[in-house]
């Protein structure tokens, strides 16, 4: 499969912004998509994800609240509302796929297969 991520951009903390990731070459339906990110200077991190099939999210506990993951199967598009910004919460932000995660492990990286190619978020202060 592969994956589009787009959306980012520059926006005031406070402010909001929507991060779509659309997939293109697999059956959509079989897939968990996770969004991860990768602040300046820092290792890449969860952020959350959603099975396609029967929609199970889950997200980085201090996330919970402010981002909000979910789906499109028509479009096979997963979305990712990010609300109240924080400049902390800049980074780059990538969509990944992978097939037969089971729920521990939709946190970890190494669980997916494919990877879109990033969206700049910048959270100005």
């Amino acid at each position: 499969v592969q994956l589009q991520a787009s959306g980012g951009g520059l926006v005031q903390a406070g402010g909001s912004l929507k991060l779509s990731c659309a997939a293109s070459g697999g059956t959509f339906g079989r897939y968990t998509v996770g969004w991860f990110r990768q602040p300046p200077g820092k290792e890449r991190e969860f952020v959350a994800a959603i099975r396609v099939s029967g929609g199970a999210t889950t997200y980085e506990d201090s996330l919970k609240g402010r981002f909000t993951i979910s789906k499109d199967n028509a479009k096979s598009t997963v979305y990712l509302q990010m609300n109240t910004l924080k400049p902390e919460d800049s980074a780059v932000y990538y969509c990944a796929a992978g097939s037969r995660i089971i729920l521990s492990s939709m946190s970890r990286g190494a669980s997916y297969d494919s990877w879109g190619q990033g969206t700049l978020v910048t959270v100005s202060s």
